[in-house]
């Protein structure tokens, strides 16, 4: 299969690794070091990541903060996450560039589009931050949408399950793992993936998904080779 311009979601809890909260720097170097194999296979990579480590929008709700507000503190949240994994990469000789949705061009350049792919083209790895830079959309969302700008060839979803099941898997033992979905029956059987926004912006521009366990040591440089079936293809 081989893919040539992916776009990898991480979510920020994966960034955890066994803490209860921020940070765990062997997680983000395990993860920069998979970044790097499929890198120096000239892979074109961009990178988007939740904040849910730090801080979740979901969450202000319940403290009292305002919604929009706790939107905006849970953008800046990935901010934090993305420097940390920007830092990372060009640990190991990777050249990066970080785009942000909010402008903070003391930290990182203002999200646009053709300067994105022209980063790729050069064969920098292009993190994106802060969301969209709208409350109310999720960096499932940004994600998504982000893949359809630099068109990249599919969305690379890393969780902690190695695919979509029937059931949770971690509470049902005898959940099925799918090799391969539609996005009408993703839809159809309410598979909870990505929100809805991010799924039906996939699916009317025609980029696959594909949801895989990105705490695997060498399954992200398996699924881009295309060798062997790794997570679960949506399409």
């Amino acid at each position: 299969m081989g893919y040539k311009r992916v776009l990898l979601k991480l979510s920020g809890e994966a960034l955890m690794g066994k803490q209860n909260y921020g940070i765990d720097s062997a997680q983000l170097e395990q993860y920069a070091l998979d970044i790097k194999k499929i890198h120096d296979k000239g892979v074109e990579v961009a990178i988007v990541i939740g904040g849910g480590n730090i801080y979740r929008g979901v969450q202000a709700e319940t403290s009292g903060i305002d919604r929009v507000q706790g939107d905006y503190m849970g953008m800046l949240a990935t901010v934090i996450n993305a420097m940390a994994i920007q830092s990372t990469l060009e640990k190991h000789g990777m050249y990066t560039r970080l785009m942000s949705g909010i402008k903070m061009e003391a930290v990182c350049e203002p999200f646009i589009r053709r300067r994105a792919v022209r980063h790729l083209e050069k064969g920098r790895v292009v993190i994106f931050g802060a969301g969209i830079g709208n409350p109310y959309f999720t960096t499932d969302s940004t994600a998504s949408l982000r893949a359809i700008e630099v068109e990249a060839d599919v969305v690379l979803k890393g969780t902690r399950v190695d695919g979509v099941y029937t059931a949770d898997p971690e509470k049902d033992p005898n959940a099925v793992r799918f090799e391969k979905l539609s996005f009408e029956e993703v839809i159809r059987n309410g598979y909870n993936i990505m929100d809805m926004t991010a799924f039906t912006l996939c699916q009317e521009n025609n980029v696959p998904i594909i949801v895989f366990d990105m705490n695997k040591i060498g399954n992200l440089e398996k699924l881009v080779d295309g060798d062997e079936q790794i997570g679960t293809l949506i399409s």
